[in-house]
C-alpha cells in the first residue's frame, strides 16, 4: 500500500482525505502543523505528500523548499484554498508535483495521488537519456552537459525529461502542461514558455526549438 502524508489543520477536510484514501487502499497518515509535517516528510517513510500552504507553525511554502531540496523523490501535491495564479506558479516554481484548489473534488485529488505515484517507475524504464551534450541520469535525478553537472529544480528536470523521451515530436503548450504539471493550468499562463526559457540558459538555446503558432520540440 502507498504511505500518503496528509499535512493539513482543517480537521474536517483532514478526516475527509484521510478516510476516502484508506477505502481507496492507500496508508494515510495526518498531521496538522508545519514543523511536524516537515520532520514526518523527511523520513522518507512516505510515498507521497498532499500539503495546505496555510498551516501553524511553519507556512507550507517552506516545508516545500526544504522537501525539495533534501527529499526531491517525495511527489508532493498542494491543497489548499489559495487559488492566486502567483502562488500557484510560486508552488509548482518550489518543486509541488501538481496544485489543487479548495473546495475540490475528492476523486480528482486521487486521480492525481494515483498519477504522482506512477510517474517515478514510469521514469525507471531506462536509466539515461541523452541529446547532444546534454545527458541526464534519471535514476540519480541529476543533469549534465558534457561533464558538467548542471543543477535543475524537479520540474526542470521533468520538463527536460519529457523533451528528451520525445525528441523529434513537435508537443504543444496543452500537451507539455498534461505531461509535466498533470492537470489544466491556467490558459493564459506563460508557464511552459518561462521553464523552457530556463532549460534553454541551463543546458544549451539548442535543445529545445520553437516551433510557431504549435509549440515546442527537441532535436
Amino acid at each position: 500500500m502507498s504511505r500518503i502524508l496528509i499535512v493539513e489543520d482543517e480537521d474536517r477536510i483532514s478526516s475527509f482525505v484521510a478516510k476516502g484514501l484508506r477505502a481507496d487502499g492507500f496508508t494515510p497518515t495526518v498531521v496538522a502543523d508545519g514543523v511536524t509535517g516537515l520532520d514526518y516528510a523527511l523520513t522518507g517513510e512516505f510515498d507521497l505528500m498532499v500539503l495546505d500552504l496555510g498551516l501553524p507553525g511553519m507556512d507550507g511554502f517552506t516545508i516545500l523548499e526544504r522537501v525539495s531540496r533534501d527529499r526531491p523523490e517525495l511527489p508532493v501535491i498542494v491543497l489548499t484554498a489559495r487559488d492566486s495564479v502567483d502562488d500557484t506558479v510560486a508552488a509548482l516554481e518550489g518543486g509541488a508535483a501538481d496544485y489543487m484548489s479548495k473546495p475540490f473534488k475528492f476523486g480528482e485529488l486521487v486521480a492525481r495521488i494515483r498519477l504522482r505515484l506512477r510517474a517515478p517507475a514510469e521514469a525507471a524504464t531506462g536509466d539515461e537519456l541523452v541529446s547532444g551534450d546534454v545527458r541526464l541520469d534519471l535514476r540519480r535525478r541529476r543533469a549534465y552537459v558534457g561533464d558538467r553537472e548542471v543543477e535543475l529544480s524537479a520540474r526542470e528536470l521533468t520538463l527536460a525529461e519529457v523533451f528528451l523521451r520525445h525528441r523529434g515530436q513537435v508537443l504543444s503548450r496543452e500537451q507539455l502542461l498534461s505531461l509535466v504539471w498533470g492537470y489544466d493550468f491556467d490558459p493564459g499562463s506563460n508557464v511552459v514558455d518561462v521553464y523552457v526559457g530556463y532549460l534553454r540558459k541551463k543546458l544549451g538555446q539548442d535543445l529545445v526549438t520553437t516551433v510557431r503558432g504549435i509549440g515546442y520540440r527537441a532535436d
